[in-house]
């Protein structure tokens, strides 16, 4: 059943949440009009009395107009309102009905005297319904204004009233012992017929079978269009998604109809624009990948077929090309190799205590024999030895490949300057070179797999564009800060922190200076 729901369309789901939303609304009317409907008229009848009993009640504790405020509450309320002097054997003070002639409470001496019983063994005051004993004299009222305006010819047996209505004669009374200032004692009694609703329920049944069939067909009618306006926005959306899954990234989202859907869209078109660059630049990738394999494999073929079939060609020289070409090759492959790992997870850094300036110092002797030929200054700045707990390898990869980066792009000057900082508690470790730089809207995107910011593809200089995404990758496994700094031809700057566990201060101003020579086999992996 869970799986037939799930295979429904959106606007036929909405449509029945709608129409279920209206049946309970109109099976919660029907329940309130036949079991709440009474018990909701007596409570606010109820509140009623009692609150305009209050307003006379606070009249003759003031004395101030107590008449004109009983006849002005009186008749805009229909009440009727009895005001007795309890210390004078209930002596009528004040009085005015405004309540039905025919339904008006008939009070006499010992109904008083039953009321301020009540009041005061309650705390003052009481409240009841009641019937109206003088039911019988209200009927025979009502017989003589039908005979007052019926014909003589009309026979008295069809103009005599019957009440079949139970709550006829019924009033609610509310009583009040009054307490004056000089010690006296006022007795107030208000009340308000109580208005038979048979009748009126039966009427309202009626209209109510009327009401609901117009409003179960309402119901169905904007049910029908507010489903078909809230789905079909997501359903032109998801038809534009079908078409970019095509790999058609010219299709456009540009559904309207309310906010969720055009983030939607926003963010749809977004990704649209991502996959379509990253495609291409995948093709580039593959196209610059296929170029770097292909020449090393050509030079080792050719120089292995030349030794095999020239006299004297197997010397020293020849081999070392191929040795440096099979060099590159697995360079290459295993750049691809390790940023295959850091994506996927399947590499987990192994942490341990080091000296990551003893790194540093280490991994510039690699570069000792660049500085015969070259002229390439590569400068080491720092004033601690600085200890962190991270992966040591993995740290020093990250370490060739931002130096190896910055000397494919150092500029005229041939210089990289790598400098160690501490700064709160951290090892700032920044690689700089004078270069090109690197363009402001280009720098989000230079760690991306497939990035190049120079397009062209040149053997030896720019690489695959693999060196910086295998550096995001080690420091992301080390959840580590990471960022670059470029000016358009003054130069870039790459940078990143791990928490520093010890610093130990050394002489100011060491630093180390290597030159750049022509061996390939020294020569850096390239990187954009």
């Amino acid at each position: 059943m869970k799986h037939f729901s799930n295979k429904l369309p959106l606007h036929f789901k909405l449509l029945c949440y709608f129409l279920a939303f209206g049946t309970i609304i109109l099976v919660l009317l029907w329940i309130f009009q036949n079991f709440f409907l009474e018990s909701f008229y007596t409570a606010t009848k109820s509140s009623q009395v009692e609150k305009n009993a209050a307003i006379i009640s606070k009249s003759i504790k003031e004395n101030k107009n107590v008449q004109g405020t009983i006849e002005n509450v009186a008749s805009y309320n229909s009440l009727s309102v009895y005001v007795y002097n309890s210390t004078s054997l209930f002596e009528l003070m004040y009085d005015c009905e405004y309540d039905s002639p025919v339904t008006a409470l008939k009070l006499e001496y010992h109904d008083v005297y039953n009321y301020y019983k009540e009041a005061s063994d309650n705390g003052g005051n009481y409240m009841c319904i009641t019937s109206n004993r003088s039911e019988n004299i209200a009927r025979e009222k009502l017989n003589n204004i039908f005979k007052s305006y019926a014909s003589p010819d009309t026979p008295q047996a069809e103009i005599h009233y019957n009440s079949k209505d139970d709550s006829w004669g019924q009033n609610m009374v509310y009583a009040d012992i009054i307490t004056l200032e000089d010690g006296s004692e006022c007795f107030l009694i208000v009340t308000s017929s109580i208005t038979p609703l048979s009748n009126t329920v039966e009427i309202i049944k009626d209209q109510m079978v009327i009401v609901s069939v117009v409003f179960v067909l309402l119901a169905i009618f904007f049910s029908i269009l507010a489903s078909r306006r809230i789905a079909r926005p997501i359903s032109k959306t998801n038809d534009s998604a079908k078409e970019l899954a095509k790999k058609n990234y010219d299709v456009e989202f540009n559904a309207k109809g309310y906010l969720e859907v055009e983030e939607l869209n926003d963010t749809l078109n977004y990704a649209k624009t991502e996959l379509a660059a990253t495609e291409k630049l995948q093709r580039e990738l593959i196209a610059n990948i296929s170029h770097d394999l292909r020449t090393p494999l050509t030079m080792i073929t050719g120089y292995g077929e030349v030794m095999r079939d020239l006299p004297g060609e197997n010397t020293p020289e020849n081999i070392q090309i191929i040795i440096d070409e099979a060099t590159r090759l697995s360079s290459l492959v295993n750049d691809l190799l390790d940023l295959s790992k850091l994506q996927s997870g399947a590499v987990q850094p192994q942490k341990s205590r080091f000296c990551i300036t003893d790194s540093i110092n280490e991994i510039f002797e690699r570069y000792s024999k660049l500085k015969e030929q070259d002229g390439y200054n590569i400068i080491f700045e720092s004033d601690e030895n600085v200890y962190v707990y991270a992966d040591e390898l993995k740290i020093s990869q990250v370490l060739y490949n931002l130096i190896n980066n910055a000397i494919n792009h150092s500029g005229d000057d041939k210089t990289v300057i790598v400098t160690q900082k501490v700064v709160d508690k951290k090892v700032l470790i920044e690689v700089t070179d004078h270069g090109e730089g690197i363009p402001a809207d280009k720098l989000q995107y230079i760690w991306d797999r497939y990035y190049k910011v120079d397009k062209e593809h040149k053997r030896g200089v720019i690489g695959t564009g693999l060196g910086l995404s295998i550096v995001k990758g080690i420091l992301d496994s080390h959840n580590a800060r990471y960022g670059v700094r470029s000016t358009l031809g003054v130069g870039s700057t790459f940078w990143f922190e791990l928490e520093a566990v010890a610093v130990k201060k050394k002489p100011k101003n060491r630093f180390s200076k290597y030159r750049k020579n022509n061996a390939d086999d020294e020569k850096p992996n390239e990187e954009t």
